[in-house]
Order: structure tokens, then C-alpha cells, then sequence
């Protein structure tokens, strides 16, 4: 059997409230830096941040810091969100990660909002993610070549004020090159923390299957044989906002050892002057995977991810050679 396969598989696979606005309300401009501040994000996601002074169902106007007044028409408008104190660090605005949601592998229990898909380029592949609602999400990931093609789904609760919890899975196959490839990973993560700062713990179990052809030496016959192999897998990833622009992300993964298996081989016996059959018991070794990194959130829709990863393997750690890259971007 190839044990390569389960590796590729781990590797491949590597989840508001709007103010009530009052028509025509003006507030002293005197006053403005006792109001509360909100965020108004327009349809091309181009932001605002500030005091509102006057609201009408035409218009917003807003008090920025950098521009002063601004006067936004409410039809460009997609959202206004009052902002709270994580918003800030050191009296500075910070705001929320564009996409918290995601690591450089993992997802966590944050939900991918209605309208807030995205698509995370990789150096193998792009990974699509659309949200069907405020809780629940469904994608494609693959490779440039379609090899493997993995289906996934999300869906997402809020525990409390700062905690999350999300189950899901992800079912794929080799597509044109393996049909008989198939791999499936039921998964739930809890996250505490919000999109600016969190830590996610993701629990669970891989699922793989495929046909190998066995040669009998005795026989002088090939045979195909189906295998399923599955190891339970978890994972501890954590984001922190630094700034406006640039958010630190870690992420790691960690798969469990195999269980014993019987594998037979079959070896020439000089004494016998034949083929004799052999039996040895195995088990797949473990795998860790550690990616810490840097994200910059390059425009209002868009984001550039660079970081490492480290592999333990067989009991050895190894820095991988080619850094991770991805790229962010709203669709």
C-alpha cells in the first residue's frame, strides 16, 4: 500500500448588528466626539470610519478623521456597524480582519457571512468559499491541474459574546486522474475570540479510500484490492490583528499515528527454493504541520498571506522548503 496517499490527502486538505438609523436626525457637531462611532462599508467595499452627524434615507454623513465630512448616498451603502472597543488598540482603530475565517489551512468557528465570499489563491490551486447565510457556508477547493476536487460545508453557532462554534466536512476525490480516490473529514472547531483576535481548536477524523493492484508472486496474478484508512486529526491555530493593514496568523496541524495493520509481502526462500508469504505488522507514523506567518490586507477587498512551515515526521522536524504564499480576495 502507498502510505504517501494519506499524507497528500492531509496535505491537500489541509470556517452585526446595524444600527437603527433616524431620518433626518442631525447631531451637534460639538458633541461628536461623545457619540459613538461606526464603520460604513459602501458596495465597493471602500470604508468609513467615524462619528455619523446626520442620517436621512438619502444620505449618511459621516465625520472622518483624515477627510473630515463626508456625505455617503444611502443606495452605496452596503453596511454600518458601530464600532466597540476591541476595534481599538492604544487608542488607535484597528478594526476587524477582512478575513477572519480563515488560517493558512484551517478554518475556525467564525461564520463566512452573506456576503462576505471569498476565493484564497494558493501556489497549488484556488479555494472558493461562498456564505449562504450568516451561518452557513459551503466551497470548492483544487488543484490548477483539478486533481484532487474537494467539496466543503460549514456551519456555525455563537456560544456566547466571544465564542464560536462551528461543525462541518469536507468529501473529495481524485477526480480524473484517481477516480478511485475518495477521501472525507467530518470536523468541529470552537474559537474564542473575535475577528480581530482569536484561538480556534479544531477537532477530526480522516476518512480515505482507494484501489491498489497487489502482485501474487505465487499465483503470478495481479489483483485490485480496495483499502480505507482513517486517522483522527486536530489542529490549534490562532490570528491577532496588529494593525490596520497586517494581522499575525499561526496555524498548525496535527495527524494522530495509524493503527496496526497486517501487510504481506512475499520473499524467495533458498531452502524452500520458492516463494514464501510473510507477514508484518505496521503503523503509520504521525504527522505535524507548523505554519506561522503574516497576513496584509493589501485593499479593502483583498489580502496577501506570506509565511513557513515546519514538518515533523518519523520523529525528524524539517523546515519546508517552498514558503507558503496565498492571496485573499471578496468575490
Amino acid at each position: 500500500m502507498n502510505r504517501n496517499i494519506i499524507i497528500w490527502f492531509v496535505m491537500v486538505v489541509s470556517a452585526f448588528s446595524f444600527p437603527v438609523g433616524v431620518g433626518g436626525q442631525e447631531v451637534a457637531k460639538d458633541d461628536k466626539e461623545q457619540q459613538v462611532k461606526h464603520l460604513v462599508i459602501k458596495n465597493d467595499n471602500s470604508r468609513f470610519t467615524g462619528v455619523i452627524i446626520y442620517e436621512d434615507a438619502r444620505e449618511v454623513i459621516i465625520v472622518t478623521e483624515h477627510l473630515g465630512e463626508v456625505a455617503i448616498p444611502k443606495h452605496e451603502i452596503r453596511e454600518i456597524r458601530e464600532i466597540s472597543a476591541i476595534d481599538y488598540r492604544d487608542g488607535v482603530f484597528v478594526g476587524e480582519e477582512l478575513f477572519a475565517t480563515r488560517y493558512f489551512l484551517t478554518t475556525n468557528g467564525l461564520p463566512v457571512n452573506k456576503g462576505e465570499s471569498y476565493i484564497q489563491w494558493n501556489l497549488f490551486g484556488p479555494d472558493f468559499q461562498f456564505g449562504i447565510n450568516d451561518n452557513f457556508g459551503i466551497g470548492i477547493m483544487t488543484s490548477w491541474i483539478a486533481i484532487p476536487v474537494v467539496g466543503t460545508i460549514k456551519r456555525s453557532w455563537q456560544l456566547g459574546e466571544n465564542t464560536h462554534m462551528a461543525a462541518g466536512g469536507l468529501l473529495g476525490t481524485g477526480s480524473w486522474s484517481r477516480p478511485d480516490i475518495g477521501l472525507v473529514l467530518p470536523y468541529a472547531a470552537i474559537t474564542s475570540g473575535n475577528r480581530s483576535r482569536n484561538i480556534n481548536l479544531s477537532l477530526g477524523y480522516g476518512g480515505l479510500w482507494y484501489t491498489e493492484e497487489d502482485y501474487n508472486w505465487v499465483t503470478d496474478r495481479t489483483v485490485k484490492r480496495r483499502y480505507r484508512e482513517g486517522r483522527f486529526l486536530f489542529s490549534v491555530a490562532a490570528l491577532a490583528k496588529i494593525n490596520q493593514n497586517f494581522s499575525f496568523v499561526f496555524d498548525s496541524f496535527f495527524m494522530l499515528r495509524g493503527p496496526y495493520r497486517t501487510e504481506t509481502d512475499y520473499v524467495w526462500s533458498h531452502s524452500l527454493q520458492n516463494y514464501v508469504q510473510v507477514n508484518t505488522e505496521k503503523r503509520a507514523p504521525g504527522l505535524a504541520v507548523f505554519s506561522p506567518g503574516l497576513r496584509w490586507q493589501t485593499r479593502p477587498e483583498s489580502a496577501f498571506q506570506f509565511g513557513f512551515a515546519g514538518v515533523r515526521y518519523k520523529g525528524e522536524f524539517a523546515p519546508m522548503p517552498i514558503p507558503v504564499v496565498q492571496w485573499f480576495r471578496k468575490i
